[in-house]
């Protein structure tokens, strides 16, 4: 008879009818990390033990507290990975129950135990089988058998289990050994192909909260028509507006419109998506939560006209010197939360009983106030700022629209050929630049010229087509050359179009600066709903539902996955409801206001392929690289000097070895790849159904070999770890202080159809004219709230290769690629810092110059411009 010493951690929460509002506090008897700590007597025992006292935040019925001390917490069932030799069929498993202690240890921490006897020639324990006897949920972080014959089994659990009153069927957990489908032990086949197709529901009905069904469809809950009928918002999936498919809720549809979704109070994902550590809970989503519905509602209420903006740049400043004094909800004062989560924002209480609203000044404008002024600085950015993913080589000249012109107007571009020599002063033709790969552009002429009519037509926003040029310095750096802003034919109007270049002469380095401030928008709008949302946040949704459907949680490239899709569903949820939605932040803060979302879907149908969210592809597909075997990556840059590229290939190197030592690990022969049935279902449901408006598109990547799996594998945790810490971290850094980055423009430019009074009161008040231009008040402090939030990181946040999943540790060869991956890592750290200490680096180096940092591995707490996190979880 083998003894088996059972451990297990969890944490409890109250029944749902107890819980507060708010999804993202747990009312829980919290444990943090967990240590094992076997019996000395010779008795299985199983035993839980905290090395911090369990802070108790709800009360826990006389029932649950009985059933504990009677051994009717959990039924537990180890299960053979073995058929029975004999019979052929599966053992029985072996069952026993866990029980609560009356008395904690000196430390205070809980102890359960349990005991089993397992009979000789059970075999290796392949899985558990758990069941809630609680009327609360349980959170089942892990468990260890110790005392078998082949040594201890860990079964990492990672999961939410629900009452039995709730769900009846047991919860499987597989041990920590990874097999491909079809390694997998006979014994735990059954198991393997069950626990699947529930995951896979069968696409009826509501889901519940306490479901753990991970199904697609459209993005049809934008609007919420029934309420108001200006809210309603097209259906964003499907042959008119391409996107990615979301989680499937399966709510009502609406009444007065029924192909959008009815909204709720939450938006469903799966049980186990949502935040688990409380470490995320409080300081990510909550922190977010609380802005948006307290501190946020708090700050229309002071600022009651919506249309206020700036009278001087020093009441700018005051939002950094002196604050806002708001009025917060009693609610959000009472909990203990907002002091640890909002202290950057809120700073304490005034003596009119107001609490004081103030920002911290961002690292750009620390190290120069006028930065944003600077045109090097805006051609700087484009390389080494907030959106790195737009800048790209001009190989065709002279520039003309794709669109219709019998629609929008003539082709051609204003800016022309003696306008760029003129600029460029003579050094070169035009010919000779593109030669020589010296032009560089911002387009966004195409995408935004559609929606110019449509958006003007809401009132405080003005929307342009829009060209920017750029000269390669010898030094590395880019110079602005021209501007070229265009208005389509409309309101019995021609199309207008008109090109700025920077001048010293004062009328027209003020209509410089306006049209600059007119491209800034289109490039923060750009940024967020594309380069940020859709090309991280929306398109890995679908990698996430494609694994959870597919991949058993014992396949391997499911386990190499799981740590960069974690939370990724809940913030994104929370963006439906909160952000992206109509009315949300997104839509009253960004030029495109309404039509935000409709424009990320005609950015994924025209602009998105799988193949080219490849770091090296990305870059060739932009002219910003060659294909150079003599050069480092394989690459060779047209902008020797450029810190995005330069730290992202040497992080996307490392990134495709630690995948790549991984998969050759399981994948040893080619034709395993090819024949694994949960490998080749997977790709082909995100390819046909997960992005299925872009199924039949040539460029999809084949999946036959382990080459091929590598690359759809590293291109997945780039963008999920790598690219979205460039877009994301950065934030407030380069947009706190918004005239760097306005988030929309308010203001036509005043030669545009040009008034006598409009031009007088430029000409008399430039400075004027440009504050106006400016995001209102109400604007630009809800924007500012935002990105601070979203820029920072909590304090135990994961970072890219410090934290080692339970299961690679299981295995020595995936944990000493791993420690291999590490320490790569650690040496980019460095490398990283060499650079941005190279004077000879001008666009990462220099006086008042912000060093790169974005893609860091590693950070502190907080607002950090740096940190590279597995996933995308804020």
């Amino acid at each position: 008879m083998e003894v088996v010493r059972f451990f297990f951690q969890f944490r409890q929460a109250l029944p749902s009818n107890n819980r507060p509002k708010s999804e993202f506090q747990f009312p829980t008897i919290t444990i943090s990390k967990h240590f094992l700590v076997f019996l000395p007597n010779q008795l299985p025992k199983l035993r839980l033990l905290s090395p911090v006292k369990p802070t108790l935040l709800g009360t826990i019925s006389a029932g649950d507290e009985l059933q504990d001390l009677l051994g009717q917490s959990l039924e537990l069932e180890l299960v053979s990975a073995e058929l029975d030799s004999k019979t052929g069929s599966e053992k029985s498993t072996i069952k026993g129950s866990a029980r609560r202690k009356l008395a904690t240890d000196q430390d205070g921490n809980i102890v359960y135990e349990a005991e089993f006897k397992v009979p000789e020639g059970f075999g290796e324990v392949g899985a558990i089988l758990v069941q809630n006897e609680q009327i609360r949920e349980m959170y089942l972080n892990d468990i260890v058998l110790s005392g078998l014959r082949n040594g201890p089994v860990t079964i990492t659990c990672g999961s939410w289990i629900k009452s039995q009153y709730a769900v009846k069927d047991k919860r499987i957990f597989f041990a920590d050994k990874s097999y491909l489908p079809s390694q997998t032990p006979d014994g735990l086949k059954r198991f393997r192909s069950e626990e699947l197709t529930k995951l896979r529901g069968n696409g009826q009905g509501e889901r519940k909260s306490s479901d753990r069904v991970y199904d697609y469809d459209v993005y049809n809950d934008l609007g919420n028509p029934d309420w108001n009928p200006e809210t309603a918002r097209p259906v964003l999936g499907g042959k008119e507006h391409p996107y990615p498919r979301r989680c499937r809720t399966g709510r009502a549809r609406c009444k007065s419109d029924p192909k959008s979704e009815s909204k709720s109070l939450q938006n469903y994902i799966p049980r186990d998506e949502k935040f688990a550590e409380i470490k995320l809970a409080q300081f990510g989503a909550t922190t977010l939560y609380s802005v948006l519905h307290s501190v946020i509602p708090s700050v229309e209420a002071v600022l009651v006209d919506k249309d206020m903006g700036f009278p001087y740049f020093t009441e700018i400043d005051k939002l950094f010197n002196e604050g806002i004094n708001v009025p917060l909800p009693q609610a959000l004062k009472d909990k203990p939360l907002w002091q640890s989560a909002l202290p950057r924002l809120v700073k304490g209480a005034t003596d009119t009983g107001k609490s004081i609203l103030r920002f911290e000044t961002p690292d750009a404008m620390e190290r120069d106030k006028f930065h944003w002024f600077r045109d090097e600085e805006f051609g700087r950015q484009t390389l080494a700022g907030l959106n790195p993913y737009s800048l790209k080589l001009v190989t065709e000249w002279p520039l003309t629209s794709k669109l219709d012109p019998a629609i929008y107007g003539p082709a051609e571009s204003a800016i022309t050929t003696e306008l760029i020599e003129e600029e460029i002063g003579g050094i070169m033709t035009v010919e000779e630049a593109l030669k020589q790969k010296k032009l560089f552009m911002l387009d966004y002429h195409d995408l935004l010229l559609p929606y110019v009519e449509k958006v003007r037509k809401i009132e405080g926003s003005i929307l342009y087509g829009s060209r920017t040029l750029f000269f390669l310095n010898a030094d590395g750096t880019l110079r602005p050359l021209a501007i070229e802003l265009t208005r389509p034919p409309m309101e019995g109007k021609p199309q207008w179009k008109q090109v700025f270049s920077p001048s010293w002469q004062s009328t027209e380095c003020w209509l410089w600066r306006l049209a600059k401030a007119h491209v800034l928008a289109h490039d923060s709008g750009y940024h967020q709903l594309v380069s940020h949302w859709l090309r991280t946040h929306c398109c890995v949704e679908p990698y996430i539902i494609a694994t959870n459907r597919q991949l058993s949680a014992m396949h391997p490239i499911n386990r190499l996955l799981q740590p960069h899709f974690r939370y990724t569903m809940e913030i994104n949820a929370l963006a439906r409801q909160l952000l992206v939605n109509a009315d949300g932040i997104i839509e009253t803060t960004f030029t495109p206001q309404k039509y935000c979302m409709e424009l990320s879907s005609v950015a994924y149908d025209k602009e998105w392929r799988f193949d080219y969210e490849a770091l090296p592809k990305d870059l060739i597909n932009r002219g910003l690289a060659v294909e150079d075997p003599n050069s480092p990556h394989g690459l060779k840059l047209t902008i020797e000097d450029n810190p995005y590229a330069n730290d992202g290939l040497d992080i996307w190197a490392a990134l495709k070895q630690w995948a790549t030592d991984y998969v050759n690990h399981y994948y040893p022969e080619k034709s395993l790849v090819e024949s694994d049935e949960e490998l080749q279902a997977w790709w082909t449901e995100i390819r046909t159904v997960g992005h299925g408006d872009k199924k039949d598109e040539p460029w999809w990547p084949v999946l036959k070999t382990p080459d091929d799996l590598i690359q759809i594998i590293t291109t997945m945790i780039w963008v999920t770890s790598g690219h979205h810490a460039a877009v994301n971290f950065g934030q407030y850094t380069f947009g706190g202080y918004f005239p760097n980055r306005p988030t929309m423009a308010r203001d036509k430019m005043p030669t545009e159809d040009r008034t006598e009074e409009d031009w007088k009161f430029f000409v008399e008040k430039p400075e004027l004219a440009l504050l106006h231009c400016f995001p209102s008040k109400i604007q630009a402090t809800k924007v500012m709230l935002i990105l601070d939030t979203l820029s920072s990181h909590s304090p135990d946040e994961e970072y890219l290769g410090k934290h080692m999943e339970q299961p690679w540790e299981a295995d020595p060869v995936i944990r000493a690629a791993f420690e291999r991956f590490s320490g790569r890592l650690k040496e980019i750290e460095g490398i990283i810092d060499a650079r941005n200490a190279n004077e000879n680096l001008h666009n990462r180096n220099g006086a008042g110059v912000v060093p790169y940092e974005l893609l860091k591995p590693t950070s502190g707490p907080g607002v950090t411009g740096k940190g590279i996190p597995y996933s995308i979880s804020i």
